[in-house]
């Protein structure tokens, strides 16, 4: 690792999160608890990495009519914003509907498919201990050849990659194994379960971890409230169970346990108490509505 500093590239977005109090009710009102959150996978991992103690540069696009906003958000939560402000493009939107630990979500990615990877200038990774990369950018805006050419540049500057995959309808759209062509070469994979049977082509958890830990030097497979399986370097899944919690709304846990995680790892090297520490972020974030500390 050649710095301190965690460079986080993706998705920015402005999510609306809706909690039903009864089930849905079709044609008429259903109660719910509805807050607006800044959000989208990449921005959560930063702010979540910023709670940590973490040096953080976030890298993403976002419409000119919310930038400010969005720059301010970021440098209260102590991350170093680089945004890429596109007019006449909105920022990417997300209304989250939570049943349990299930959601479902309508999605306009806005600016989000206009970043460019020369945002992720050279002087950014001259001072990284890690890359991190969302999925979502690499399916919806960076496509295959360009990440590839962003996974080379880190790669010549000795800065390791994590990728978060983002989507599994959006991994179905471009193409598992394009996709998979794209992030070669990355060193750490966070897929959730449903990701990683998706990529490795299994119907069986721990098969998925084994396929997906040979491609891989390092996969953190998250199984929601079971908690996470770890693969380093070809060996055995080792499971790291969840603290429990009490869930209000999972939105975003994933993405504090990448934070957590990578926290954890660019300090200690240890990838089961880097898992550890990413569980227990995750926890955290279950408690409260929206994907970023509160």
């Amino acid at each position: 690792m050649t710095g301190g500093r965690i460079v986080v590239v993706g998705d920015v977005i402005n999510d609306i999160v809706a909690v039903p109090r009864v089930p849905v009710r079709p044609d008429t009102d259903t109660p719910a608890s509805i807050r607006p959150r800044p959000g989208g996978s990449a921005a959560n991992t930063a702010v979540w990495l910023a709670s940590r103690g973490a040096a953080v540069d976030f890298v993403g696009a976002v419409g000119a009519h919310d930038a400010a906003a969005h720059r301010l958000e970021f440098r209260e939560a102590g991350v170093e914003p680089h945004l890429q402000v596109e007019v006449g493009i909105p920022t990417g939107t997300i209304i989250i509907i939570v049943d349990g630990e299930v959601r479902s979500m309508l999605t306009e990615r806005g600016a989000n498919g206009a970043l460019r990877i020369g945002a992720v200038t050279d002087a950014l990774l001259a001072g990284a201990a890690v890359l991190h990369v969302s999925g979502y950018s690499v399916l919806d805006g960076f496509g295959a050849a360009r990440t590839r050419e962003l996974l080379e540049r880190a790669a010549a500057a000795g800065v390791p990659v994590s990728v978060n995959p983002g989507s599994t309808g959006y991994i179905a759209d471009f193409g598992v194994a394009a996709f998979c062509e794209a992030i070669q070469g990355a060193t750490i994979l966070f897929p959730n379960r449903a990701e990683a049977l998706l990529l490795a082509g299994s119907d069986d958890p721990e098969e998925a971890a084994r396929i997906l830990g040979g491609r891989f030097p390092l996969v953190a497979m998250t199984l929601g409230s079971e908690g996470v399986l770890v693969v380093a370097e070809g060996r055995e899944p080792v499971h790291v169970p969840a603290p429990a919690a009490r869930m209000v709304d999972p939105t975003g846990a994933g993405d504090a346990f990448t934070a957590g995680f990578l926290e954890a790892w660019v300090r200690t090297g240890d990838p089961i108490a880097a898992a550890e520490a990413g569980v227990f972020v995750a926890a955290c974030a279950v408690t409260v509505i929206g994907g970023r500390p509160v």
